[in-house]
């Protein structure tokens, strides 16, 4: 029994010095066993450990792609400001230029007739508010090669345009740009006219003849003016006219025994007096500033003039009528044919001046035509060969007219104006021509326009005299066509 029981503790004493000395062979590096269960644990372990860093590298990685997006779109919307803020403050610098153009005034209160008088360039619409402007701004994608949106027009420095009814238009052909004018002009006129040949012993008592005449002219011009647009400030004109004239003189000379009514008709027609033009704006206008526009006009005389046609002194010329008196021929007979020009060469320097105010534009010319003297002239007589008249100077022409127009609507314009002329007395080798004195023609002018696009309008023009020596009634239509 004794050895059984020694037995029994050896054998637990074994197991128990086995079981102690197992972890310390582990500690031990050189036990293979315990090199390789480190190496298993760490494997089994692996998978677990790999896993979280993976998943949080990948979320760095969409943060930072994330930011970067922010960071563009944040420098796109800085651009976009920057540009709204350029639109802004071009914006208040215009409004601050109108505001001054215009006298403080306000924007609002602006009526259709401003718009037409500020010309083309004008705008009917308000000024864009601040939410508009952002609207304009370009977005995003459009931010990159495109131009600012809100820059100002480029400013207009024409003369606004209104319904022609003087010779010379104020507005002047862009640069570059042709406008063809093809015209039609009727003007009809009646004079009563009383000649006296002879001379008054006392009053009331004449000693020779009287000649009542009554004349009507009857006048009829078609030209076709050409201009070109040198630049936007200088233009040239050339025009050309067909003239068609008849005249009609109904007379009786009292104290001759007849007791009827002679008539006396006479026509004539072909090419006018050529003339050319040179225009040039002088200044930069606006609302509520003058516009001057300076020309030279140039007429030559191309046309028949008065001493080419014959004159007709056996049926009209008064000729020893009483025989107690010394009359010769008085040269006042008639010509066969009507001239078609005025014979003289002329130069005519003149401005224009047009001054938009809302809702109208007031205008006007102020110019003086030159006559150059002819020398040497002849004139065909009937039956008498050629009458030598020397030199002769035709009187001079001073020209001024004042006019007012506005638009009614987008197409149609309207004006009003009158025109006056001063003409000087006509001399003959240095002295006055008998008969010749001073004249005052004075002329009504009412007009309107219609355009039928921005290429093509419609001027027509109406002419009433208010002087005896004016034409009675002048009608003109023109239709202006830009090419």
């Amino acid at each position: 029994m004794r050895q059984t029981t020694w037995r029994y503790f050896l054998t637990s004493g074994c197991a128990g010095l086995a079981m102690l000395g197992a972890p310390v062979s582990a500690q031990e590096p050189g036990t293979p066993a315990a090199a390789a269960a480190p190496s298993t644990a760490t494997a089994a372990n692996a998978p677990t450990a790999d896993a979280p860093a993976s998943d949080l590298q990948k979320k760095v990685s969409e943060q930072g792609e994330r930011i970067d997006a922010m960071r563009s779109q944040i420098s796109a919307q800085m651009e976009q400001l920057d540009a709204m803020k350029r639109a802004l403050a071009q914006q208040e610098a215009d409004y601050q230029a109108l505001r001054h153009a215009v006298g403080m005034d306000v924007l609002d209160k602006q009526r259709a007739g401003s718009i037409a008088a500020g010309g083309p360039g004008a705008s009917a619409l308000p000024m864009p508010a601040g939410d508009a402007v952002a609207a304009n701004a370009p977005s995003t994608d459009q931010a990159q090669g495109q131009q600012a949106v809100g820059q100002a027009p480029k400013q207009d420095t024409r003369p606004p345009e209104v319904a022609p009814i003087f010779q010379q238009p104020g507005v002047l052909t862009p640069k570059g740009k042709v406008i063809i004018e093809p015209a039609y002009q009727f003007g009809y006129s009646s004079l009563d006219r009383v000649a006296l040949v002879g001379y008054t012993v006392i009053p009331a008592i004449l000693i020779g003849l009287i000649d009542a005449r009554q004349v009507k002219d009857t006048t009829q011009i078609g030209w076709l003016t050409a201009r070109y647009g040198i630049t936007n400030r200088m233009e040239v004109e050339v025009r050309v006219p067909y003239v068609y004239a008849h005249q009609d003189t109904i007379s009786r000379e009292i104290f001759t025994g007849s007791a009827t009514d002679n008539a006396f008709g006479s026509s004539g027609h072909g090419l006018g007096d050529v003339e050319a033009t040179l225009r040039y704006q002088l200044n930069v206008g606006g609302p509520d500033k003058a516009y001057y526009v300076g020309w030279l006009r140039v007429k030559s005389r191309t046309g028949t003039d008065p001493f080419e046609v014959t004159t007709d002194c056996v049926h009209r010329c008064v000729e020893n009528v009483i025989d107690e008196v010394d009359l010769s021929a008085t040269g006042t007979g008639l010509p066969l044919e009507q001239p078609t020009g005025t014979g003289f060469w002329s130069i005519q320097p003149g401005v224009t001046w047009l001054y938009p105010t809302d809702p109208v534009v007031f205008f006007g010319n102020l110019s003086y035509l030159y006559n150059v003297p002819r020398d040497n002239l002849t004139r065909k007589i009937l039956l008498g060969g050629t009458e030598s008249l020397g030199k002769v100077k035709e009187g001079d022409i001073a020209d001024v007219s004042i006019g007012m127009g506005i638009s009614l609507n987008e197409k149609a314009s309207f004006s009003i104006g009158y025109d006056q002329s001063f003409v000087g007395v006509t001399k003959q080798n240095g002295q006055t021509v008998p008969g010749s004195v001073k004249t005052v023609l004075g002329t009504l002018l009412i007009g309107g326009s219609w355009r039928f696009s921005d290429k093509r309008t419609l001027n027509f023009t109406l002419g009433v005299g208010v002087t005896r020596d004016t034409p009675d009634a002048t009608v003109t239509v023109r239709v202006p066509m830009m090419l």
